[in-house]
């Protein structure tokens, strides 16, 4: 995209103007950051599409302009106000002392840099279910999206224990080959039409059948592991949920499904509760809940929605026990989250700091 003839720290309506980056723009968390910040309106008076030789020149919209991918360069960062990493975890490694240096704030939606000193692991949603106040650091370290699934997990398991006392929580998370970006989704389609056609399975991504099945290990080669992806759950959990709320144990599985985070959450209350006690604490701002004759949430419901579908039932042989089933578009959530942890640095960014 061209620089339009405005300085960054001029503003429309008293709103400070940004200068944006997305590395990693042509991978699906990319695009999906790009279109969010469009949806929300992010004051941005230039964004730049950049990512690897893969996708050099490759065109893509933002908001109503088609811009090329660019490389990575030194020079790309000049004067860039907010950097978005929506790229593999290594391109991120490699880029983002780079992008620091030059005085940009990061956000992270590769999960990277998580365990850089000065970075946060982030959930805007999660920080106001728990009424934390925004705290303003003139120079913020990177801002790490937390898994979309423990933003799910931690939203569920606070509203139910605003309900009563949680005696247990048990998640499975059933997790969508687009959270290995476009190479994921390619190979559960070629794996599905190779076995309709009784050809040999390519393997590349997940070291195992995927289409057509559920698994609970990748093959030996695949990166990163299932267990990995369990643990980092677990880990953004803990830091966005907080002290207090309990930890439930979580399983994560291979789901042979494109897009859209899946949950079942068994919730164990401490007493009796009436079903529409429990179902009404878990509704609110972000859930749309399905009563009655309403449709049962689908990964195909989610898509491209920005609330989390949720339905409660009771369990059979529990009276206190509820089963919660939740689906949620994780490329959307995960890019709200990252714009969202953008707009609250940017009340703390001074204006023309590096324009």
């Amino acid at each position: 995209m061209s620089t339009q003839k405005k300085s960054a720290s001029e503003s429309r309506a008293g709103v400070a103007l940004f200068r944006v980056a997305i590395v990693g723009a042509g991978s699906l968390q990319g695009k999906e950051v790009a279109q969010v910040l469009d949806d929300r309106k992010f004051p941005s008076v230039d964004v730049k599409l950049l990512d690897d030789d893969e996708s050099l020149g490759q065109l893509e919209a933002v908001g109503e302009e088609v811009t090329f991918i660019q490389g990575l360069r030194a020079e790309q960062f000049e004067h860039v106000d907010f950097t978005f990493f929506a790229s593999d975890p290594a391109t991120t490694r490699q880029s983002w002392k780079m992008v620091r240096d030059g005085g940009s704030s990061i956000v992270d939606l590769s999960s990277a840099l998580e365990d850089e000193p000065g970075a946060r692991v982030r959930s805007p949603w999660i920080e106001r279910q728990r009424g934390e106040d925004l705290q303003l650091e003139l120079q913020p370290g990177p801002a790490v999206v937390a898994h979309p699934a423990a933003t799910l997990l931690a939203l569920l398991v606070l509203r139910a224990q605003a309900a009563g006392k949680l005696t247990r929580a048990v998640a499975t998370v059933f997790q969508p080959v687009s959270d290995r970006g476009q190479k994921g989704v390619n190979e559960l389609h070629e794996q599905t039409v190779n076995l309709l056609s009784f050809q040999e399975l390519p393997k590349a991504v997940f070291g195992e059948q995927v289409a057509f099945n559920l698994v609970r290990r990748y093959g030996a080669e695949a990166q990163p592991s299932v267990e990995s992806v369990e643990r980092r759950i677990v880990k953004h959990y803990r830091q966005i949920a907080g002290p207090d709320a309990p930890m439930p144990a979580v399983a994560l599985l291979q789901a042979p499904v494109f897009h859209g985070h899946a949950l079942s959450l068994y919730l164990e209350m401490s007493e009796p509760m009436a079903y529409g006690d429990v179902a009404n604490a878990l509704g609110g701002e972000h859930v749309q809940l399905a009563r009655g004759a309403d449709p049962t949430p689908t990964n195909v419901a989610a898509a491209g929605q920005e609330d989390i579908l949720v339905s409660v039932t009771r369990d059979g042989g529990h009276e206190n026990g509820f089963w919660v089933w939740a689906t949620t578009d994780n490329l959307r959530i995960a890019a709200r989250t990252a714009v969202e942890c953008a707009e609250s640095m940017a009340a703390s960014r001074p204006r023309g700091q590096v324009q």
